[in-house]
């Protein structure tokens, strides 16, 4: 053999023998020093409020379920202490679940509750009736709460110039004077003679309080004045809507003029008719009486078809002015009227009217019927 077989082979025997002088050494030293064991991973405790990935907010609004708490407390399954949990730092800063609602309003269920879209009625702040607040208490004749009186601009501004203020809102929110006028004019067509009239009203003052004037007559087209009269009223509201009126009438004409101390009551009355009823007291000692009506039937928004009736009543016979006593005459009209606008509105309609006992009786001594029908042309305007 040679001698590079030789060299060959001995370094092949070393190569085998340096593995195995180290596994003996191994071995050898088996106590004195270990390598250090890898760590298992520490098991990780579980969140507060969590289990299985539901949190205690998701657990609240019925989104999840959380898993029951393991009935061997600290043990695990295999009977080993488990690894304590460690404290959340968070958690003082969780939001605490929402209380559960009571179970006894179907109107406010728990889940919607806990999501802060309704409050149940056993949450409710205790003072509440019932649990009822707003529109929900009883109807009660319980007093109102005072109004409160610490106005910030009294801070400000002095107590004369805050009562200066208050004044003028209030008389700003309902206390305002304002005026109305209003008139009808209208050609009369009659079988003989065809005549002009008018019915008027104008007031001034405010909700309460206000002078009044009212006149109304009638014409004959070639004759002159028929009759015609004004009034003069202080109007006192005695409700949300009738007026109490009293005051002054004087009557003008052919006939003898005449002067009346005059009381009344107008408004609307149910259902949307317009009333009104006085009494006269002439400087004579002649009693008279008269009660109007009319009402307003919208057919549409501008055409209106309004009937209206007036009767007039004498206490007794007053020769002079050709009025006998009890139902003197009786006048019914049916206008039709078309709204250009509300402020002025033309009109067509029929009118009728009677007279009745002495009062037709001394029409009749005069040359006149007691009777009449007129077809109406007319217009109303207001401002």
């Amino acid at each position: 053999m040679s001698r590079a077989s030789m060299l060959l082979a001995g370094l092949s025997a070393l190569a085998l023998a340096v593995p195995a002088l180290a596994q003996s050494g191994s071995h050898a030293g088996h106590g004195a020093h270990q390598p250090p064991a890898k760590e298992a991973p520490a098991p990780q405790p579980k969140a507060q409020g969590m289990s299985g990935g539901c949190t205690a907010e998701h657990a609240a609004m019925g989104h999840c379920t959380m898993a029951k708490d393991d009935d061997h407390g600290g043990h695990d399954a295999h009977g080993d202490h488990a690894t304590p949990a460690e404290p959340d730092p968070h958690a003082g800063h969780k939001l605490s679940p929402p209380a559960t609602p009571a179970r006894g309003d179907p109107a406010c269920p728990p889940e919607h509750a806990a999501m802060g879209h309704c409050t149940p009625k056993a949450a409710l702040p205790p003072h509440s009736a019932g649990g009822a607040v707003g529109t929900d208490l009883p109807a009660g004749d319980a007093p109102a709460p005072p109004p409160p009186g610490d106005w910030y601009a009294d801070r400000i501004f002095s107590n004369a110039e805050m009562d200066h203020s208050r004044h003028e809102m209030m008389k700003e929110n309902g206390g305002q004077t304002f005026g109305f006028v209003s008139v009808d004019l209208e050609y009369q067509a009659r079988k003989g003679h065809d005549g002009l009239s008018w019915d008027g009203e104008a007031w001034y003052g405010g909700d309460i309080n206000r002078l009044t004037i009212k006149s109304e007559g009638e014409s004959a087209i070639g004759e002159g004045l028929e009759e015609g009269e004004v009034q003069l009223l202080y109007s006192r509201a005695i409700g949300p809507y009738f007026n109490a009126q009293a005051g002054v009438r004087q009557d003008f004409g052919p006939a003898p003029d005449r002067s009346y101390a005059t009381i009344a009551i107008e408004g609307l009355a149910p259902y949307w008719f317009e009333v009104e009823g006085a009494l006269f007291l002439s400087d004579k000692g002649d009693v008279l009486a008269r009660i109007e009506g009319e009402y307003d039937q919208r057919i549409t928004q501008r055409l209106v078809l309004q009937p209206a009736v007036e009767a007039n009543f004498a206490l007794q016979d007053v020769p002079q002015n050709a009025i006998g006593s009890g139902l003197s005459d009786v006048e019914l009209g049916l206008r039709l009227r078309y709204e250009l606008v509300r402020e002025f509105a033309p009109y067509v309609g029929v009118e009728w009217s009677r007279k009745f006992g002495d009062t037709a009786r001394f029409a009749r001594f005069g040359g006149e019927s007691a009777e009449s029908t007129s077809f109406v042309v007319g217009v109303r305007a207001w401002f």
